[in-house]
């Protein structure tokens, strides 16, 4: 993990790689781990309030929607998030965000897709209260090394207390690829998270694929956790 601790990606990165459609970490089919521990975050619920950090286009917002779940999202790039609204048929709105200057929220018109056009560290409680669940697929794994322990906290502060918050991360060899997406051993949950919340993995998978080995690595491992707040 030390060949990758001090990689730092700006904004600008992320918006170039969309500028010039280079966003090899979108996939056009909802996510067959989000699909197979649905049950685990929902948990019999109606209506959960689902919040997607680093949500870019993912169809798995149109996917939770349709089942009558309210979506969230945080996203950098407003390509992106056109990309979204116009690939998935839903007509929606543009609104500034008084509380975040020179951010605007790209609304659904029936209001069940909130997604905030903002650097996610801007993102708080305050602008959309907590949800009941999150599902965290390339963000974690996305963000600057550095920022892990900022990153969880803000994550911890969008919880309700029943809150179930699936978590998807990936292991490889760290010395044969930079990142992103950045390794994210177990180890490194327990040190950001492990003090607050129960963390449970419940599905490890082979994620290779033959575009993978461009990275320079020969295997991918993905592995999913179930996080929940600790009792007080």
């Amino acid at each position: 993990m030390a060949a990758q601790a001090n990689r730092v990606m700006s904004l600008g990165e992320w918006e170039e790689k969309w500028q010039k459609g280079t966003t090899g970490f979108h996939q056009s089919h909802v996510h067959r781990m989000l699909e197979s521990n649905l049950q685990k975050v929902v948990a019999e619920r109606q209506q959960v309030r689902f919040f997607f950090p680093l949500c870019g286009k993912a169809v798995d917002m149109k996917w939770l929607a349709d089942m009558g779940h309210i979506i969230v999202g945080v996203e950098i790039c407003e390509k992106g998030i056109k990309q979204f609204f116009e690939e998935q048929g839903l007509q929606y709105t543009e609104e500034p965000v008084e509380a975040i200057p020179g951010t605007k929220v790209f609304k659904s018109s029936d209001r069940r897709i909130s997604i905030y056009q903002c650097d996610l560290y801007k993102f708080s409680s305050a602008i959309e209260g907590q949800f009941g669940g999150i599902w965290d697929r390339g963000s974690l794994v996305a963000i600057n090394p550095c920022d892990r322990q900022r990153y969880a906290t803000l994550m911890m502060s969008l919880m309700e207390k029943n809150c179930r918050y699936l978590l998807d991360t990936l292991e490889y060899n760290p010395e044969l690829h930079r990142g992103p997406p950045f390794l994210v051993p177990e180890e490194v949950l327990k040190k950001i998270y492990g003090e607050s919340c129960e963390i449970e993995l419940v599905q490890t998978g082979d994620a290779f694929e033959e575009r993978h080995k461009e990275w320079g690595i020969d295997s991918l491992l993905e592995k999913v956790y179930l996080l929940t707040l600790k009792a007080k």
